[in-house]
């Protein structure tokens, strides 16, 4: 009898690196898989993108409601323990033998404490990455690995670093980064269904924009987002097409939006606005920059920008601190929250032959694909025994030369 894997997902970004993913697991003969889709799936104000989910054609069989009615940070623990609760009900109903969560995000980190409470085994996937810029992603993440009792890491360094935790090496798998394995397939917007979809011409320089709020500096959220989109309508007025989406339902998202909403005032018909464009749409966009003739770049603070880009060869601009520490290719230039140095650095990207030519020949440091697959033959194969469910901490603490090692 195949085992059933409840898959959880809180956010579009989020299931954008689940979906290669869920689809293994319901190719695999010995697995059945049961979606959770929480978080913003389920708002409209992020486009209740629980939409894209069915689209591709998986069934959703919960969902759970997360209250997260004010943009404050004591809002968040508040939606983790509904969350919690919301988990609880699920996986009550649902009965899986193991449970799927990935990377670092609140919604997640409830899942997690749901299932590991619950005594079911549960993998979490991205664990031992770096970010240390004070989105609140490393503590979380890292409280993850120690909750679960397996890692998926998108890279050899994260497996380093939850062995370092204490964590068993047998419980750790690198894998690879899943979101390659859609990329490497090809499943993703041709130029002309873009130019259908947003009006845009492929041929022309074109910005995908995406800026999250900081958690640790929520507060300040609009006031960093300003000199971005300042930028932004600027290389608008300059011909420049910019499609520039909503962020994440952090702490300090919706003064974001409040600040995007009121930059399209006036605004040429080059600069677009759009709640989210989607996997599809999203990878479409870059996959344009393949073409030594096209000049498109990312730009904003979104880990996409750094761990998906160097598969199209595209050229990113980083924003702020959000993403400081994260493992990065040669295609990514960092800018501070200045709208005439990120100007400067998007006009590098879609202007600077050199350093596109040093984009288009980077190497992905997060794999080549097939992570799906690997980690469902993972799933379906490990002994889901005591074993499993009882982890132990491989770190002794023996002193040595007066050093607790």
């Amino acid at each position: 009898m195949p085992r059933t894997i409840a898959v959880f997902t809180g956010n579009r970004a989020e299931y954008g690196l689940q979906q290669p993913i869920l689809a293994a697991i319901d190719a695999h003969p010995e697995l059945d898989y049961r979606l959770i889709v929480s978080g913003a799936h389920l708002e409209d104000d992020f486009g209740r993108t629980l939409h894209e989910i069915e689209a591709d054609g998986f069934h959703i069989d919960a969902e759970v409601k997360i209250d997260l009615p004010r943009d404050t940070l004591s809002a968040t623990p508040r939606a983790i323990g509904s969350g919690i609760l919301g988990m609880c009900d699920a996986l009550e109903k649902l009965d899986p033998d193991a449970l799927v969560v990935y990377a670092d995000r609140f919604e997640g980190f409830a899942a997690v404490i749901a299932g590991t409470q619950m005594g079911l085994p549960t993998a979490h996937i991205e664990g031992g990455d770096l970010t240390e810029g004070g989105a609140l992603d490393d503590t979380v993440r890292h409280a993850m690995s120690k909750l679960a009792h397996l890692h998926f890491t998108t890279n050899a360094q994260a497996s380093t670093r939850i062995a370092a935790m204490g964590e068993e090496d047998w419980r750790i798998h690198t894998v690879g980064f899943p979101a390659i394995d859609n990329i490497m397939h090809g499943r993703m917007a041709t130029g002309p269904e873009l130019a259908e979809a947003y009006g845009i011409d492929p041929a022309k320089p074109l910005i995908v924009f995406t800026q999250h709020s900081v958690a640790t500096e929520y507060d300040e959220s609009a006031r960093q987002a300003a000199p971005a989109i300042a930028a932004m309508r600027r290389l608008a007025e300059d011909g420049v097409q910019v499609l520039m989406t909503y962020p994440n339902n952090d702490a300090g998202g919706r003064a974001i939006i409040e600040a995007l909403d009121a930059a399209m005032d006036g605004a040429p018909e080059t600069l677009q606005l759009h709640r989210s464009l989607g996997r599809y749409n999203y990878h479409g966009v870059l996959a344009l920059a393949r073409d030594p003739a096209a000049r498109v770049a990312c730009v904003g603070n979104s880990s996409s920008g750094i761990k998906e880009t160097p598969a199209f060869g595209c050229p990113t601009v980083n924003i702020g601190a959000r993403q400081q520490g994260r493992l990065r290719a040669e295609n990514v230039i960092d800018a501070e929250y200045d709208a005439d140095a990120i100007y400067d650095a998007v006009q590098r990207c879609l202007f600077d032959d050199a350093f596109r030519a040093t984009c288009a020949d980077c190497s992905n440091p997060y794999g080549e694909g097939d992570a799906g697959k690997k980690i469902a033959d993972i799933l379906a194969t490990v002994p889901l025994d005591k074993k499993l469910i009882q982890k132990r901490m491989t770190l002794l603490g023996e002193e040595q030369d007066g050093w607790f090692r």
